[in-house]
């Protein structure tokens, strides 16, 4: 049964959740004079829900429903697993905020909300996650299948994953059963965090805090990407990365120094180019 109320926890930080939720409110307010044909789904998908949590599945439930699963099931799916975990409905709001802050085309919370499939697939990946280590395989697995065909995005829902992290246009993603992102981490298209051949076990890659993964990169194997490391567009990870280094080519190697914190600042040239 899906809870009547979900409550925070403790350490949530209510002012924060309640100021992001009223900003994407007044956003869609505005949205419908701006777009008056597109009234009828903001209006049902936020301006009469009761809070943030309850926006995202209905929204999640109308991208991925009336497949095999109805719309009302995937929302009861959702709300049942922001209900039980914590954890994972307030990253939904710092996978939202992240998205503001470091994409330059967001001019609002309510594009991103609305319309960006990277931060759809990480949130319904959320969802099968928590089916997963519930002992719901098959509907988890359905879960995966369904984000994979609908957004391009295919995570297994074993595979863990932080928070504040940006999955930007997520197309031709891959990220592997046993692979672990950590906190404020930021993910290009086309990258793959796999296994390397046909071993069973810990298997997939390993990525720490503040990493950012260029534009088709690959990650393969159960190594580690240290704490702030870049990895450049195209290349093939086979080994260990350095903390707060930039590794590129194939097979990759250590270049320089990352600077900064590579997730937030996005920069993926080094070098002198051509």
């Amino acid at each position: 049964m899906v809870a009547d109320v979900i409550q925070l926890d403790a350490d949530a930080k209510e002012a924060d959740v309640a100021s992001l939720w009223a900003t994407l409110r007044s956003e869609a307010e505005a949205a419908i004079v701006e777009e008056p044909i597109y009234a009828s789904l903001i209006q049902t998908t936020i301006l009469e829900q009761r809070d943030i949590w309850r926006a995202f599945a209905y929204r999640l439930a109308h991208r991925l429903g009336d497949g095999d699963l109805s719309r009302l099931a995937v929302r009861d799916l959702c709300l049942s697993a922001f209900a039980a975990n914590p954890p994972a409905r307030l990253n939904v709001v710092r996978d939202l905020r992240a998205i503001r802050d470091r994409d330059p085309a967001c001019r609002r919370f309510l594009d991103p909300f609305l319309f960006y499939k990277g931060l759809a697939a990480l949130e319904g990946h959320r969802v099968a996650h928590w089916l997963w280590h519930e002992g719901r395989a098959t509907l988890s697995l359905h879960l995966q299948s369904r984000i994979s065909e609908v957004f391009g995005a295919d995570i297994h829902p074993a595979a863990r994953i932080g928070g504040g992290v940006f999955l930007d246009h997520a197309t031709a993603l891959v990220i592997g059963e046993t692979a672990v992102v950590a906190d404020d981490v930021s993910i290009l298209q086309s990258v793959t965090l796999g296994g390397s051949g046909k071993q069973s076990g810990d298997r997939h890659p390993k990525i720490e805090r503040g990493v950012l993964l260029s534009v088709g990169a690959k990650v393969l194997g159960n190594i580690r990407v240290g704490e702030g490391a870049r990895v450049a567009a195209a290349a093939v990870v086979l080994h260990d990365v350095p903390p707060h280094t930039t590794v590129a080519g194939v097979p990759a190697r250590v270049i320089g120094a990352s600077g900064g914190t590579p997730a937030f600042n996005l920069d993926q040239m080094f070098g002198d180019g051509i």
